[in-house]
């Protein structure tokens, strides 16, 4: 599943990217996505869902769902 694919609010971690070229890998590793890391998506644009603000590391990283979805995560199941 892509980041682009959670849901608001939802916890994920990072297990890999599906990048279209190794240069767009290349920048989402410089901004600090990692494999292991955990990412939530905090709120989504009103306008055809762009850009979507993503929670890493308590930094607010706004991006294109074009680019949340070549990163690859795992939703983590919260206890209730």
């Amino acid at each position: 599943m892509s980041l682009a694919e959670i849901g608001k609010n939802v916890r994920a971690k990072i297990t890999g990217f599906r990048a279209d070229s190794p240069r767009i890998e290349i920048r989402l590793r410089e901004i600090g996505f990692a494999e292991g890391d955990i990412v939530e998506i905090v709120h989504v644009g009103l306008f055809g869902g762009s850009p979507l603000n993503v929670r890493l590391h308590g930094t607010s990283i706004a991006m294109r769902p074009k680019e949340a979805a070549m990163i690859q995560v795992d939703v983590i199941q919260e206890d209730t």
